[in-house]
């Protein structure tokens, strides 16, 4: 059985926290609040406590550690430019960003599932090297779509010292820069998007004002313009095609 995409990314980044997550054999429910003169049980609901604390954490995890944030700055900002206000509503666009999301990161996910996931759980690795080797696509993926710039950043911050090769970019300093990078990027392909829409909408105002037509709102001109334009060149097949392919 095929272990979904999404729990291959959340084990890999949340193996820590998954494995202490699991109280010990002969922990019983009433347990979970130790007295003070038993350190071990007070420790086994501290770290089930934190694992849980973490996981809670996963959906923000999923969502800015992957390409959802580039892909649902872009698709906002195209519907923006069309000036349809909601439409397509929020649950569509935040609905094709995530199946987007999905298939482009599933490469990563089979990797930590054939490398991590399925040796962890098969016995074959303990848990620290599955950490380790579960973490390496992530880092990969993370490293290639965050620009140097805003990693010597906050690597300056950090005062750490400049790794001596990519792989060694700590976690702690990728992670900030990568979601740095991928607002920087989504605003970029936003800003390219406005353009022809912008263009059309100063062309219909200047039309009108020239004809004296200075009361009737240019939107009710442009937005049927704009969304025939936008149809006729196939703008939902160039747009996601340009933004699958700009995490190749």
């Amino acid at each position: 059985m095929r272990t979904p995409l999404a729990v291959n990314l959340l084990l890999g980044l949340l193996m820590v926290s998954a494995a202490h997550a699991a109280p010990p054999a002969g922990l019983a429910l009433g347990s979970l609040l130790p007295r003070p003169d038993e350190p071990q049980q007070m420790a086994n609901a501290l770290q089930l406590l934190l694992g849980f604390s973490v996981l809670s954490l996963a959906p923000g995890l999923l969502v800015m550690l992957t390409c959802f944030t580039r892909l649902i700055i872009v698709l906002s900002f195209l519907r923006t430019a069309l000036g349809t206000q909601q439409t397509p509503p929020n649950a569509v666009l935040i609905g094709l960003a995530l199946f987007l999301t999905f298939y482009i990161m599933y490469p990563v996910g089979e990797q930590v599932r054939r490398e991590a996931v399925l040796p962890y759980l098969q016995g074959k690795l303990g848990f620290a090297a599955a950490l380790d080797r579960g973490s390496r696509p992530v880092h990969g993926f993370l490293l290639r779509q965050t620009r140097e710039k805003d990693i010597a950043l906050f690597l300056n911050l950090a005062r750490l010292a400049p790794p001596r090769k990519p792989a060694d970019v700590p976690f702690r300093a990728l992670i900030p820069a990568f979601i740095l990078s991928e607002l920087r990027s989504g605003f970029q392909i936003g800003f390219v998007l406005f353009i022809p829409f912008v263009v059309v909408d100063l062309i219909v105002a200047s039309v009108l004002m020239s004809m004296g037509m200075m009361m009737l709102p240019p939107v009710m001109i442009s937005l049927p313009l704009k969304l025939l334009l936008f149809v006729m060149i196939d703008g939902w097949h160039l747009i996601t095609r340009s933004l699958v392919l700009s995490f190749a």
